[in-house]
């Protein structure tokens, strides 16, 4: 059956287990010398197959085999359920565990499951707080190589993912293909209890905690919770101050990066929401489902004492005070309290003696725009005698 006592002899090494050559570095054993050999070259760093088009090294000539794929695109090995393809049969060995949901590698500490046995070294660090890989600039550290690697673009600012459609550059290539998602309009995450459809499961993971009610995150100062932990972040800067977004225009400044975004469409009047009833155009997309309360007549906040029904939220809790007796906004020269710091704002200008609304026509000045607004009548040409 074989012609040669070498293939008949490792024949018998693979049915017996025996692993007759032992690696004197590491004390590895392997059924094959040639094995051994290429195994060798982990410790001695030697890498004797070189890529012809980027002249990458590589230790195992399949290794190279495999790499070349890059370049030339070619994925041989196809998924039988989803029909995605792949430059390498490990590759598809690994990405088949998503269908079957085998997890054959499990964390002794807390018995977490994994699908690749990298991944669980990695989880494993979380328990032992070992961090390998170390920034030689700010000097972080990292439980893996891709994690630093990924960090080290924040030094080099380094973004060579480009998005053909709009041209703008990424740092990763995930990320990148979250971005296309907005020009495809993909949603691939489905809410199974509204059915609301998500292009990131980060942001249908966020969106769960509504129905949930659940918020894990509470603010040590005033004891407010949260469902996220980055509002959480962002709300913690009201009591500290901090406002470390800043307008390149006209240097306001902002607690959060959101806001700072909404703020530059003041200076370049981009409005990129759009009515589809009336055209109007707005430049948050808060204003623009505000809005369209006017069209549907739409009004989801209830008092629950009178029943009376507002568009914003915001109303209904200055509405609430009404019942309370709560004033919160108080004047510092009179005393006087006041439900609105609009009221406030207004009342002040008494004490200082302010007008800022002028009528055009006699060049009288008023300390309210209603006021102003009633004076009008006396120049209108429709004002009856």
């Amino acid at each position: 059956m074989f012609n040669q006592s070498g293939r008949l002899k490792q024949y018998r090494r693979i049915r017996t287990g025996e692993r007759p050559f032992k690696c004197e570095v590491c004390d590895k054993t392997f059924n094959q010398r040639h094995s051994l050999e290429q195994h060798k070259r982990i410790h001695t760093g030697e890498k004797p197959f070189k890529c012809e088009m980027c002249d990458k090294m590589f230790n195992h000539i399949g290794n190279l085999k495999q790499h070349t794929r890059i370049h030339t695109g070619e994925r041989p090995f196809k998924c039988e359920v989803c029909d995605k393809m792949f430059n390498a049969n490990q590759s598809l060995e690994l990405h088949r565990r998503i269908h079957t949901g085998e997890k054959p590698f499990q964390c002794e500490v807390c018995n977490k499951m994994f699908n690749q046995r990298g991944n669980l070294k990695r989880h494993m660090m979380i328990h032992t707080g070992e961090k390998l890989f170390k920034c030689e600039l700010c000097d972080n550290t990292f439980i893996d190589r891709e994690s630093l690697k990924l960090h080290m673009i924040i030094h080099t600012g380094e973004k060579q993912f480009k998005c053909e459609v709009c041209d703008k550059m990424f740092n990763q290539s995930g990320d990148l293909k979250l971005h296309m998602r907005i020009h495809t309009g993909e949603k691939i995450f489905k809410c199974e209890v509204c059915d609301k459809m998500f292009n990131q499961k980060g942001h249908l993971k966020r969106h769960s905690n509504i129905h949930t009610e659940e918020k894990p995150f509470k603010c040590d100062v005033c004891e407010k919770m949260f469902n996220q932990s980055e509002y959480l972040k962002s709300h913690l800067r009201i009591h500290t101050g901090e406002k470390p977004f800043k307008c390149e225009l006209c240097d306001k400044m902002f607690y959060h990066g959101g806001a700072l975004k909404t703020h530059r469409r003041i200076h370049t009047r981009e409005k990129p929401f759009k009515c589809e009833m009336c055209k109007k155009m707005f430049n948050v997309s808060g204003y623009l489902k505000l809005h369209m309360r006017i069209h549907t007549g739409e009004r989801p906040f209830k008092c629950e004492v009178c029943e009376k029904v507002y568009k914003q939220r915001a109303a209904l809790k200055s509405h609430m005070m009404i019942h309370t007796g709560e004033k919160p906004f108080k004047c510092e020269v009179c005393d006087k309290m006041f439900i609105h710091s609009g009221a406030l704002k207004v009342h002040i200008r008494t004490h200082t003696g302010e007008k800022p609304f002028k009528c055009e026509v006699c060049y009288k000045m008023f300390n309210q725009i209603g006021h102003i607004k009633r004076h009008m009548r006396i120049h209108s040409p429709e004002k009856t005698t």
